[in-house]
C-alpha cells in the first residue's frame, strides 16, 4: 500500500475518510485502539462513506467501546441520565456500535471486538458472534493476520509535537511492526484537547501520521464514569490484599470498587499502620498468609496494564515512589473520571514524565528484555477480578457457560502467567463472596461452572471479604477446604457435598468454627462505618444522589419480590412529614409533585426505600 511520507492536516473528517477510501483501494480495516482512544469522528465518517457506498469494504477491529449503559427502570433513567450528561455528555455516539445494537449493519461493513464494556453487548447477537476470544498482547498479531491498514486514534499536541496519551497499548506495538516491514497501515490521529500529553514513548513527530484531523467542530468531551459506590465487602478485600503487598514491590491493579477499594487500604495501613493492623486483625480469620501491616519506605512500582485513577492516589500518598527506568509507573492505557484527566493534565512535568506509557507487549508480557523486567518486577502482585472461583481453584472472569461473553480475557492471563513465572511474584484474585441475582442470592464461590478464564493449574491466591486462600501447589482437597474457608457461609454445606461427592474432599472435614460465620455482619463490626467511606477518592455524585443511591440499590435488590416491593410502598404512602433531605431527593427525582398513579407509585417507592435505609 505505501505510507505517504509526510503528514497532511486536515479539518474535515469526510475528508479524512475520503483520502483513506482512496489510498486503500476501498478495503479498509480500521484498527480503534482499546477504549478511550478511538477517533470517533474519523471510524463515524469512513462507516457513513462504507454505508452510502456498498463498493467500500470497512472491518472495524477494537475492544471495549465506552457507551453510557442502557438503562432498565423509569427510576433508574430519573436518576442515572442527569449523571450520564454530567460525566458522559458531549462523548460521540459511534456509528458502528448504533447499528449493532439495532441489528442494522450493512452487509460490506463488519465489527470485532476483542474487549466489551462488561455486560454491554450480552444481548446483543451480533457483537457476540463476531466477538474474538484472544489476549490482549496477542491482540496485535489479529489485526495484523486481517490486513490492518488504518489506525485511528485520538492524540494529544502541543506545537509539531503529538502524544498517544491513553493508548500507547497496541499502536507502539503495531509501529514498531510497521518499521520492521511486518504490518502497512495509515496512522490517523484526531487532536482532542482533554488529554494529558504524556511524554516518553508515547510522544510522536508528525511524520510518523499519515493524516492528522484537528478543528474546533472535532473536539469533544472524553468518556468519564463516574464512580461506583465502594461497600463493606470490597472494603475489606482491599484491606486483605494490601497486607499482601511488600515494602519495595510491584503492584498491578484493575478499575473498579475493588481496585479504588485496594488503594484505600494501602493508604490506610501507610498511613496509620497501627490502626491498619488492629482493622486487620478484627476481619482475618485463620488461613492466611503473613501479614504486611507497615509504612511504605522503600514504596512501590507499578507495571500495570490500566493506569487508574488509584494510581494517583498512592503517587499523591507517597507509596508509589520506587522508579525503574525514570518511572514510578508503567502503563498500557488508561480511562476513568473526568477529574482524573484533569489531574493528568494539570500534574507538574516532572511528577508527570514519572508517568510512562508503553506498548502492550512491554507490559503484560516477560519476553523481550525480559531481563530487566525481571529485575524490576520485584515482589509483584497483580491483582484481578473475576465474577466466580470454582471450588477447584478455576477463575471465570470473562464470560458465562453458555457461550456469552460478558467482557473479555483481556490482560487478565498475562498477568497470572507472569506471577507464577516472576520470582516472588503473586496473582491475586478477587471477588464478593456472593452476588444478586434477580433477587436471589447467590454465591460466587462454585463447584464447577461450564466455562473458565484462568484454569485450576494456574491457582494462586483466591480473596474474598472472608479472607485470603493460598492456593499455590496446594492439593485439590486443601484448594477446596481453603477456599470454603473463604466462601459465605449460607453456601458452605452445599458445595462441601458436592466436592465430597465428587470425591474430592474428606467425609469427615469441616471447616473451623471461626470460619462458620462468614456473613455480612461481621464485616460491619470489624469495618467501622465512620472511617470506611464508599467515595474515598471523591464522586461525581452529588450529596443528594449520594442519599438517593443506596435507596435505589435497595430497590433494585427487592424488584422481583412483588410482598418487599408492596411493603415498601406502602411505608412510602405512609409518610406524611417529609424531611428536608426527603423533599430534596424527591425533587431530584422529579417526583415532588407526582402526576398520575405512575408517578405516585414512584414517589412512594423511594420514600420507602430511603426509610428502609436510615
Amino acid at each position: 500500500m505505501g505510507r505517504p511520507a509526510v503528514s497532511l492536516f486536515l479539518s474535515d473528517p469526510h475528508e479524512v475518510a475520503r483520502r483513506i477510501v482512496e489510498h486503500t483501494g476501498g478495503r479498509v480495516v480500521l484498527g480503534l485502539p482499546l477504549g478511550l482512544g478511538k477517533a470517533p469522528h474519523v471510524a463515524n465518517a469512513l462507516f457513513e462513506m462504507a454505508r452510502d457506498d456498498p463498493a467500500v469494504s470497512l472491518s472495524i477491529f477494537t475492544a471495549l467501546t465506552l457507551e453510557p449503559p442502557p438503562l432498565g427502570s423509569e427510576l433508574e433513567r430519573r436518576f442515572l441520565e442527569p449523571v450520564f450528561a454530567r460525566t458522559m455528555g458531549g462523548y460521540p455516539e459511534f456509528a458502528y456500535a448504533a447499528a449493532q445494537r439495532a441489528g442494522d449493519m450493512p452487509p460490506n461493513i463488519e465489527v470485532n471486538e476483542f474487549f466489551f464494556q462488561a455486560g454491554s453487548r450480552l444481548d446483543t447477537e451480533a457483537a457476540q458472534r463476531s466477538y474474538i476470544s484472544v489476549n490482549y498482547t496477542h491482540a496485535m498479531r489479529c489485526l495484523i493476520d486481517q490486513g490492518v491498514n488504518v489506525i485511528a486514534q485520538i492524540v494529544a499536541r502541543r506545537g509539531d509535537r503529538f502524544s498517544l496519551s491513553c493508548n500507547t497499548d497496541m499502536t507502539l506495538d503495531l509501529l514498531v511492526a510497521r518499521d520492521a516491514g511486518k504490518a502497512d497501515f495509515l496512522l490517523v490521529g484526531q487532536v482532542n484537547d482533554e488529554l494529558p500529553f504524556m511524554t516518553g514513548t508515547a510522544e510522536l513527530p508528525a511524520d510518523r501520521f499519515a493524516m492528522i484531523l484537528d478543528s474546533e467542530e472535532t473536539r469533544f468531551p472524553l468518556f468519564g464514569p463516574p464512580k461506583q459506590p465502594i461497600g463493606m465487602a470490597q472494603h475489606a478485600i482491599g484491606m486483605h490484599v494490601a497486607s499482601l503487598v511488600p515494602d519495595g514491590g510491584s503492584l498491578q491493579i484493575g478499575i473498579g470498587e475493588i481496585g479504588d477499594a485496594v488503594a484505600d487500604a494501602l493508604i490506610r495501613r501507610h498511613r496509620g499502620p497501627e490502626r491498619f493492623a488492629s482493622i486487620l486483625a478484627d476481619l482475618t480469620t485463620g488461613m492466611r498468609l503473613h501479614a504486611e501491616a507497615t509504612p511504605f519506605e522503600q514504596g512501590l512500582y507499578a507495571p500495570t496494564e490500566m493506569l487508574v485513577d488509584g494510581f494517583l492516589e498512592l503517587l499523591r500518598a507517597g507509596i508509589l515512589k520506587r522508579e525503574v527506568e525514570g518511572a514510578v509507573l508503567h502503563g498500557g492505557f488508561f480511562v476513568g473520571p473526568r477529574s482524573f484527566y484533569a489531574a493528568l493534565r494539570e500534574m507538574d512535568e516532572d511528577t508527570r514524565r514519572r508517568i510512562h506509557m508503553r506498548g502492550i507487549s512491554w507490559i503484560n508480557a516477560l519476553y523481550g528484555d525480559e531481563q530487566a523486567k525481571r529485575a524490576a518486577r520485584v515482589d509483584a502482585r497483580f491483582v484481578n477480578s473475576a465474577m466466580m472461583v470454582t471450588l477447584l481453584g478455576a477463575t471465570v472472569s470473562d464470560g458465562l457457560e453458555d457461550g456469552r461473553v460478558v467482557s473479555g480475557v483481556g490482560g487478565q492471563y498475562n498477568f497470572v502467567a507472569q506471577a507464577l513465572e516472576l520470582e516472588g511474584a503473586r496473582s491475586i484474585i478477587t471477588l464478593p463472596a456472593t452476588r444478586l441475582h434477580k433477587g436471589e442470592l447467590r454465591s460466587n464461590i462454585v463447584w464447577s461452572y461450564g466455562h473458565e478464564t484462568i484454569p485450576r493449574h494456574l491457582r494462586d491466591i483466591v480473596v474474598t471479604e472472608y479472607g485470603i486462600a493460598d492456593l499455590r501447589g496446594m492439593s485439590d482437597e486443601r484448594v477446596i477446604q481453603r477456599l470454603v474457608a473463604i466462601a459465605d457461609s449460607r453456601f458452605q454445606d452445599e458445595l462441601m457435598d458436592a466436592a465430597r461427592e465428587a470425591g474430592k474432599l474428606a467425609a469427615d472435614w469441616m471447616p473451623d468454627e471461626i470460619h462458620r460465620n462468614n456473613v455480612p455482619d461481621r464485616l460491619q463490626s470489624a469495618l467501622p462505618g465512620t472511617e470506611f467511606s464508599p467515595y474515598p477518592f471523591g464522586t461525581d455524585f452529588t450529596a443528594v444522589e449520594q442519599r438517593l443511591l443506596p435507596a435505589l440499590q435497595f430497590l433494585s435488590e427487592v424488584a422481583h419480590r412483588p410482598t418487599a416491593l408492596a411493603g415498601l410502598m406502602a411505608r412510602g404512602i405512609a409518610v406524611t412529614d417529609l424531611r428536608a433531605e426527603e423533599t430534596e431527593a424527591l425533587e431530584r427525582m422529579g417526583l415532588a409533585d407526582p402526576r398520575g398513579v405512575r408517578e405516585r407509585s414512584y414517589r412512594a417507592l423511594v420514600l420507602g426505600a430511603l426509610r428502609a435505609k436510615d
